[in-house]
């Protein structure tokens, strides 16, 4: 039986891609996750990874999806492959069933870890010449220092509540307590 895994990053993008492409090749059941692929304990893969029988396939779109680093991809794949549970990637076309197949894995999985350390080189490199030109990283502050100051004051007053004082500047009351 071939059981299909989808994952997305984010809530914003859409499994549709992965979900057809894995229904085209016949999967009878589809696990779906919106979730970072840094982890790999995350809590469809577990599940499907728990479903696959020996001699079932386990398919997914892209290799990405199954996970970030090389060493978590070579060891979900060399336990299905010791569980009798073929693995197959369809957009590099992948299946761990033959010798080619499996070097084919290894090679992709070195690469891709490969793209993910350079384009952390890169974030790192841009952050630290921003930081040189005197650019901060993160979101604006919502309020200045006058408007911290006047909150302050009316927490101290104590003749409104946390709620009514964040209604009126705008901000949650955590960042109030903060």
């Amino acid at each position: 039986m071939k059981i299909g895994y989808a994952r997305v990053s984010t809530d914003d993008q859409n499994l549709d891609l992965q979900r057809d492409a894995l229904a085209r090749v016949g999967c009878e059941r589809i696990y779906e996750e919106k979730a970072s692929g840094r982890n790999i304990e995350r809590p469809e893969l577990v599940s499907c990874l728990k479903s696959l029988r020996p001699g079932d396939t386990l398919v997914c779109w892209k290799l990405d999806r199954m996970g970030r680093s090389l060493q978590d991809l070579v060891r979900v794949i060399t336990t299905l492959k010791e569980q009798g549970i073929a693995f197959e990637s369809l957009t590099e076309k992948i299946d761990t069933t033959s010798a080619t197949g499996s070097l084919v894995f290894h090679i992709f999985g070195a690469l891709a870890e490969f793209e993910r350390a350079l384009i952390k080189e890169r974030t790192l490199a841009g952050l630290s010449a921003a930081r040189a030109r005197g650019r901060k990283g993160g979101r604006p502050k919502k309020l200045s220092e006058t408007q911290w100051k006047a909150i302050r004051t009316l927490l101290d007053a104590k003749e409104l509540t946390v709620s009514e004082i964040a209604s009126q500047f705008g901000v949650s009351r955590s960042s109030l307590y903060r």
